[in-house]
């Protein structure tokens, strides 16, 4: 069974001064914390066992939000990283917990979305024996670790946020692994940036031919929302959708009651009592139409 792990930790240095008093993964994008969109994604996968990785301080934060996860039909455990050392970390970190399994790994400020979404999760979930990631265009792959293919459209080149440009096709933060990942990160070794680099694994994989990508293309949608504007926008996106088209996006309520995790008479015993909150007003809405 594959575990999921949501990195949730670092400085937020570029949302600062804001994220001295909290993780920028508990601001709102739109009606709902940042975290629970990752979250969705992981739960999208069919995956019902879930870490999130942070320090100490905002854990407890997690937990009052979270809980155990039973109120979602998963299960939620909390482990702790003192300081942010990258990325691939948070494998190590977990590695007691994945326990010989299968993982996806997502940032905990990664938003999904787009038709057929989740059939791609899907499919990833069913490759056990390989490493998956999902790539997408963008305009400045300066900020990205970026992936580099050839005319056989293969994986040929990987780098971390490159100077100079080489592709426009950033690796977002979701990762599939076998269950090897957490083995391959004892033999990684620190960067200039004193990280342990994602970008170092999948080479890994990379040369044992174990690596799959799947191109987000026209029709997807995808924010790393570690900035004001990107903030903004993430908000904005969710706002349009939900509003015009009536759709519930990053809502873990609205897919464990989808995957029949959870009962309606349940979801809406526990929400009913914050009929003022607009995001318990969509949830009331959408569970009136199904």
């Amino acid at each position: 069974m594959r575990k999921g792990l949501i990195l949730a930790g670092g400085l937020g240095t570029r949302l600062y001064p804001t994220t001295l008093g909290v993780s920028k993964h508990l601001f709102p994008i739109y009606d709902k914390p940042m975290i629970y969109y990752p979250l969705s994604t992981l739960m999208l996968a069919g995956i019902k066992e879930i870490a999130i990785i942070s320090d100490s301080k905002n854990l407890r934060l997690y937990k009052k939000l979270l809980g155990n996860g039973d109120f979602f039909g998963i299960s939620i455990t909390y482990l702790i990283q003192n300081m942010p050392r990258g990325i691939a970390e948070a494998l190590t970190i977990g590695k007691d917990f994945i326990n010989g399994n299968t993982s996806a790994l997502i940032l905990g400020d990664n938003i999904f979305y787009g038709s057929g979404f989740v059939k791609l999760l899907e499919n990833s979930n069913n490759h056990a024996e390989c490493c998956s990631i999902f790539l997408y265009k963008v305009r400045d792959p300066r900020n990205f670790g970026i992936a580099v293919l050839d005319s056989d459209n293969k994986i040929v080149k990987m780098s971390e946020k490159p100077s100079n440009y080489l592709s426009d096709l950033a690796i977002t933060g979701l990762y599939f692994f076998d269950k090897n990942a957490p083995i391959f990160c004892e033999n990684l070794t620190k960067s200039s940036r004193n990280e342990f680099e994602i970008i170092e694994l999948l080479k890994i994989y990379q040369k044992k031919n174990l690596l799959n990508y799947e191109l987000l293309g026209r029709g997807f949608i995808w924010f790393d929302a570690g900035t004001p504007g990107s903030l903004i926008k993430a908000s904005n996106f969710v706002e349009s959708l939900q509003n015009r088209q009536g759709f519930l996006m990053g809502s873990p309520e609205e897919i464990a009651f989808r995957k029949g995790w959870i009962s309606k008479k349940d979801i809406i015993k526990k929400i009913s009592k914050f009929k003022k909150s607009f995001y318990v007003e969509n949830l009331l809405n959408y569970f009136r139409d199904n």
